[in-house]
């Protein structure tokens, strides 16, 4: 041990280029150390084995032959001697600067005399070395050995990290994924033990472990290698066949079945590591997924429910790193179009996307908040990944059922506030300065509250959702399917009108966070003509004439509205889940219900006139006299939020105020005023128009309306009996007219 230790202190002080000339010397009586046969002392073998890699780590090894027999000496040094029927156990010192010299040795490989090692003639050898080191990397309780052992190994499969090593042409790729193919089932088994063992292991040897995973599996199981591998063996000629046994054919058969097998450990492996508390790992699971989703699309298709289910579900780690590299390999996923060109790999999507919105209404019914996040952000995430590929979901009735209806189940309001019913509009004359922005604004902001989550977050994601949808889907398909569910029932027409709301945002692409661009821009005549559909339902009198309080006059005006036969519009038929039956008694739940369902109606108008522009004048005609007529509601959500879409209306059309957008269309407001004044099952509903326009505009709009006037008095005159407090309104916002 002392010479070595003189022969170490002096090799120290040459020059690295005498010391390469002297290479060959200066490791013989080194190697002769290690060959002598019989029992050797385990301290002076670490000696022998630090002071050749001392030399190796400053020369370089040019000799093929050399290379080989190093390598054979260095593995045997790790393995018990065979003839010793009850082997001592090496110590970990000697263990690690083995390691340490065999990574040493691949590093000072020169030139293309590493490739002697990758030689099918070498494969067993080769396959010592492997065995070895996993050995070493699962059982070994040292963590340094476990994560030497890993790198060592990474070095093996020519899959190093360092910038010494070039990378691999496609020939040599092809190569030595022939080559390795054949340890891909020791290597890939033993390192997701390792990867789902004891987690007080340390995060660096799973971190270590994951990388080697999928740089071998990418390798071996490269898209690019299977397809040129030709479908039967060669055969080879009678030295080479025992080799030949050893190595493995990639045929279409071996990689069906080994793809097979892979998913049984990706999906154990994603499972464990997904939840793994160290962020690092957490991090590496993320580049597991970005490199076999590059390398291996096809060949691993039936792992990606997992991979992808892990990626998606790490968008909102609580890890800012992790999270923001997940967001990059999804953008990356979606730019290289690789779900888009891979058909298979879009029906896994949809498979996925069709169990979860199986499970969804059961998950959002038992998760915490947190756990609602993270299902529906799995939800978004794979309707983002699909892309312009979402039509093959919504173009199979089953998966559209699914979806829709889970949208139906988890978007159900809570109507059981009292207060919503019993806030009314202050009979107090509000004028035109300021009262119409601070009612718009606290009408626009009334919280929902919903049944089965109360975090504003899941409502967004949910938005977003439906977003996605109208961004991608096919418009007229959607907005046809909701429209469906919206007459089906009254249970659903609330969550419907909000999803129909949102998919028209999302198909005009406002608000929407999409990973690409759709394949085809929107049409706006197509857009208009969803809207124009949408807008007729809403303001159908069936839909927007509801029970909102229990004032005996509303009451009586809402049944002589639904049976004045009037409602030659097919919803008026279907709509009666909602229309209060023929006795008076109205429940709470069942006007608060109303007062929602108007609302969502209102602020659909709004979006509707926000997505439009000033294409949306030409739907005032329809639009505007019924959102007027709910600016006057008694109930104070309601009026509130048609004070909110008529600010839309003014933002969108390109109104400078309300009093504009009342005084330029009060030709056609003043004929439909006039029409209803002679109904009395409109009356009511005439005057609160007529009493919005007073209340919102000025002076200049008294001659326009003198002939209303007059047939409001003799309304009056017909009607005083029933109807006198709703005539007297507009009387009085007349006189503060005429007094401002």
């Amino acid at each position: 041990m002392e010479n070595v230790a003189r022969l170490q202190a002096h090799l120290a002080a040459v020059s690295a280029s005498a010391l390469q000339e002297l290479q060959e010397y200066v490791l013989f009586p080194l190697r002769f150390a290690l060959k002598v046969p019989g029992p050797k002392q385990e301290r002076l073998v670490q000696s022998v084995v630090q002071c050749i890699s001392s030399v190796l780590a400053a020369t370089c090894v040019k000799k093929q032959d050399l290379l080989q027999e190093l390598f054979s000496e260095l593995c045997t040094c790790l393995s018990p001697p065979s003839s010793s029927s009850n082997p001592v156990p090496l110590s970990e010192e000697l263990k690690l600067a083995v390691i340490h010299a065999l990574y040493t040795l691949m590093h000072s490989a020169y030139g293309d005399v590493i490739w002697s090692l990758y030689q099918p003639s070498a494969l067993p050898l080769l396959g010592f070395a492997v065995s070895l080191l996993l050995g070493l990397a699962e059982q070994e309780k040292a963590k340094q050995i476990k994560i030497s052992a890993l790198k060592c190994l990474q070095v093996l499969v020519l899959q190093c990290d360092c910038q010494e090593h070039r990378h691999l042409d496609e020939d040599e790729a092809q190569q030595c994924g022939d080559l390795f193919a054949s340890f891909l089932p020791g290597i890939s088994i033993t390192l997701s033990r390792v990867i789902t063992g004891d987690i007080k292991q340390g995060h660096k040897s799973t971190v270590s472990a994951i990388r080697l995973f999928y740089l071998i599996v990418g390798l071996v199981m490269a898209d690019a290698q299977l397809a040129r591998i030709a479908k039967n063996k060669e055969k080879l000629p009678v030295e080479e066949s025992r080799i030949s046994e050893l190595m493995v054919h990639r045929g279409p058969d071996w990689s069906k079945s080994t793809a097979e097998k892979l998913s049984l450990l990706l999906h154990k492996m994603v499972e464990f590591s997904s939840v793994h508390p160290h962020w690092k790992v957490r991090l590496e699971l993320v580049e597991l997924v970005h490199h076999l989703l590059r390398n291996c699309s096809q060949s691993l298709v039936d792992s990606f429910s997992h991979l992808l289910k892990a990626l998606v579900g790490l968008v909102n780690d609580e890890n800012s790193e992790v999270q923001s590299r997940c967001k990059e390999v999804l953008q990356g996923i979606a730019e290289q179009r690789i779900v888009a060109q891979n058909r298979a790999l879009a029906d896994v999507l949809s498979e996925n996307l069709h169990s979860l919105a199986t499970a969804l209404p059961r998950l959002m019914n038992s998760q915490d908040d947190t756990g609602k996040v993270s299902t529906l952000s799995l939800l978004l995430g794979y309707l983002k990944l699909l892309g312009p590929k979402i039509n093959i979901v919504l173009n199979s009735i089953s998966h559209l059922h699914r979806l829709s209806k889970a949208l139906m189940q988890v978007l159900e309001l809570d109507v059981t506030d009292v207060k919503i019913v019993e806030d009314r509009r202050c009979e107090g004359v509000c004028g035109p300065s300021g009262s119409l922005q601070h009612g718009a604004q606290k009408g626009r902001c009334q919280k929902k509250y919903f049944r089965f989550f109360t975090e504003e977050k899941i409502f967004q994601l949910l938005q977003q959702v439906c977003r996605v949808l109208g961004y991608y889907g096919n418009l007229y398909l959607l907005v046809d399917h909701f429209m469906g569910l919206y007459g089906e029932s009254g249970m659903y027409r609330k969550q419907a009108a909000m999803v129909l709301n949102e998919l028209i945002a999302g198909a005009a692409g406002v608000g929407v966070d999409v990973l690409q661009e759709r394949e085809v821009s929107l049409n706006v005549d197509d857009l208009k003509g969803s809207v124009m559909s949408i807008l007729d339902e809403y303001t159908d009198q069936a839909n927007w004439y509801l029970i909102t309080s229990i004032d005996t006059e509303e009451i009586s005006h809402e049944h002589s509205v639904q049976h004045s036969g009037l409602t030659a519009h097919p919803g008026g038929a279907r709509s009666s889940v909602l229309l209060p039956s023929p006795e008076p008694h109205v429940t709470t739940h069942t006007m608060n219900s109303n007062i929602w369902q108007i609302c969502i109606q209102l602020e659909g108008v709004g979006c509707f006139a926000a997505v439009l522009g000033k294409e949306f004048r030409l739907l005032l005609l329809s639009a505007l006299y019924p959102v007027l007529e709910k600016a006057g509601d008694k109930t104070l959500l309601i009026s509130e939020t048609a004070l909110g879409t008529l600010v839309d209306i003014c933002k969108a059309c390109s109104y400078d105020s309300l009093q504009c957008l009342i005084n330029e269309n009060s030709d056609y407001l003043v004929n439909g005023i006039s029409l209803n004044l002679r109904q009395l099952a409109h009356q009511p509903h005439a005057s609160q128009v007529l009493d919005t326009m007073l209340r919102h505009s000025d002076a200049s709009l008294l001659p326009l309306v003198e002939d209303v006037i007059q047939d409001v008095l003799s309304a009056l005159d017909q009607s005083y009996n029933n109807q006198a407090s709703t005539f007297l309104r507009v009387l009085h916002s007349v006189m503060t007219a005429l007094g401002i």
